[in-house]
């Protein structure tokens, strides 16, 4: 009887132990809404993360918590000839840490629960491309917060919701506040300095060679190419009855180029991963159609940074927007140094510049005239 009396108080306490455990776990958790809407329950501070889905580390490295992933997808363990991802440039360490799953989203969850630690979240862009997150989420145990990576033109405010949920999990929303503060005011600073030109005062142009999910020759291009909408060029390519909405992406006839026949034209560089006797570059040497050009024989041909590399390039998008309005209105820009420019684009949003790397990769073609003889 005495040893149960004893007992009573220990058990008590131990009780009284259990329920604050449990009362201080509930305290600690915390709910935030992700992009799909769906109420996401995680810890009250976040240390460790995964980035699963093009463009996810991106963003992550915008909001300067790169430190705190955990593993990366098998797209940053690649050495590969070309890179025109900046954030990866300015972080060379993504290659030392261990795989979770493979690019675009396809993740492994065996893989992820041997992590050490484990990650606390996993973010997602592009979730209908990859594992799908509430699979995910069932087989890990782990919170996964879906994330819309939107763009810089008519999806803007996805894009910023994104960050913003971002910065919520990392407790960095003052930065995601200041990334998309600097985001508006260097869209702004564009339109100011060219949004007057009358329109038969804008160049014609059209922009080849652009990467769609791998590279492609020189049709290859963007209706709604976002620096040519900065700095209001005539981009030959936008079908305006489409408005906003038209598509991403467009192989245009080689006979439509010609018959344009835009006073510029600019190369986005990813084309030479095609190598020398392929892609954009190799066909405006060799093909006679495009020989013929104005801006072929009059050297108005300019190489610009890759523009979906892993998705969205937003860093060079904009630099390559300074570099084009420099080009077509040279006094509206003469205050501008392209190169310089492009590096304190990158230095504020990936913390280092970046540009001299990636243009060493890439021939150092990036804005400057393409060399066609």
């Amino acid at each position: 009887m005495k040893s149960l009396c004893i007992r009573a108080p220990i058990l008590l306490i131990s009780l009284l132990l259990y329920l604050t455990v449990i009362a201080s776990a509930v305290a600690a958790a915390r709910t935030v809404t992700d992009a799909y809407g769906r109420q996401v329950e995680i810890p009250h501070t976040v240390e460790h993360v995964i980035c699963s889905g093009p463009g996810a580390l991106r963003l992550l490295t915008y909001l300067q918590c790169q430190s705190k992933i955990v593993a990366v997808d098998d797209m940053e363990k690649r050495r590969p000839q070309f890179d025109a991802r900046p954030y990866a440039l300015a972080n060379p360490g993504f290659k030392e840490y261990p795989v979770f799953g493979e690019f675009r989203g396809h993740d492994h969850p065996e893989l992820i629960l041997t992590l050490e630690p484990l990650p606390q979240v996993i973010f997602k862009t592009y979730p209908t491309m990859g594992h799908d997150p509430v699979e995910l989420f069932r087989k890990t145990g782990i919170p996964v917060v879906v994330l819309d990576y939107g763009n810089l033109g008519e999806r803007r405010a996805e894009l910023y919701r994104s960050l913003r949920i971002m910065g919520e999990v990392m407790g960095a929303s003052a930065r995601a506040e200041a990334v998309i503060a600097f985001l508006e005011e260097t869209i702004a600073d564009l339109h100011r300095r060219t949004a007057d030109i009358a329109e038969n005062l804008r160049p014609s142009c059209f922009v080849g060679g652009i990467a769609y999910r791998g590279p492609h020759g020189f049709q290859s291009t963007e209706p709604t190419y976002p620096p040519f909408a900065f700095v209001h060029a005539r981009n030959l390519a936008h079908d305006r009855s489409l408005g906003e909405k038209a598509l991403q992406h467009s192989s245009v006839a080689k006979e439509k180029i010609v018959v344009w026949d835009p006073e510029f034209l600019f190369l986005d560089l990813s084309t030479l991963q095609m190598g020398e006797s392929a892609g954009g570059l190799f066909e405006l040497k060799t093909d006679p159609a495009y020989r013929g050009l104005t801006a072929v024989r009059q050297g108005r041909v300019y190489g610009v940074l890759p523009y979906n590399w892993y998705t969205r390039n937003f860093g060079s998008i904009l630099a390559n927007a300074y570099f084009i309005g420099k080009r077509l209105y040279p006094e509206r820009f003469a205050d501008i140094d392209s190169a310089e420019k492009a590096d304190e684009i990158y230095k504020f949003l990936v913390g280092q510049p970046v540009f001299p790397v990636m243009n060493a990769a890439f021939g150092h073609l990036a804005f400057t005239p393409v060399p066609l003889k």
